[in-house]
């Protein structure tokens, strides 16, 4: 989908109980909303299983890996590096300048979503530190708006592929099918309430 590199969301940190939940659901919004892969803490399993499911089921292309070097991997990133945190400049005001960085050399993008505690070395490391509003919300919604001011809502029209299964959109109801069916609805698409990633 990209006309430049790809896009890597690096979710750094995690807490295997506490932040189980919230780890899925940077993953699957990073997949949904245009990234090419995720990258999670070595102790985030649970979350990367269960992307890895909802893209086998829902298709692709989307990859999640887990790696223990969150630190060296922002270090060492030859692309552009964002790190999205409530404390950076209005997205307003760079959405433009992160765009052109990307798109003048042609490389891949590192979006940094961090958790509990974030160490000042990767403000320091980030091309961009980049705050959606300047108050306290949730990390989710700050990618989730990343994503779609980045690509400029030209995800939003993406084709998947490999699908096993598809969401038929309607004003009402919640209709399922198989990925090679038109109208025939599958009798359960293993989810609770519509939701893929409900892993409570």
């Amino acid at each position: 989908m990209n006309a430049t590199g790809d896009v890597v969301v690096l979710r750094y940190g995690h807490r295997p109980g506490r932040d189980d939940r919230m780890t899925t659901h940077v993953g699957l919004t990073a997949r949904a909303l245009g990234a090419d892969r995720a990258i999670f803490p070595d102790n985030a399993g649970q979350s990367t299983e269960t992307v890895r499911e909802v893209t086998g089921r829902f298709g692709g292309p989307f990859a999640v890996e887990r790696r223990e070097d969150g630190a060296a991997i922002v270090r060492n990133w030859a692309g552009v590096v964002v790190h999205l945190t409530m404390y950076g400049e209005p997205i307003q005001g760079v959405e433009g300048a992160v765009r052109e960085s990307v798109r003048a050399g042609d490389e891949d993008l590192l979006v940094v979503v961090g958790g509990e505690k974030v160490p000042w070395a990767l403000y320091e490391h980030a091309d961009f530190n980049v705050a959606v509003t300047n108050q306290p919300h949730s990390e989710v919604a700050g990618l989730a708006v990343f994503l779609d001011r980045f690509f400029e809502g030209a995800e939003l029209d993406r084709e998947w592929v490999n699908a096993d299964r598809r969401v038929m959109p309607e004003a009402t109801g919640k209709t399922v099918i198989d990925a090679d069916e038109r109208n025939e609805p599958t009798a359960d698409d293993g989810t609770t309430d519509g939701d893929p990633a409900n892993d409570d």
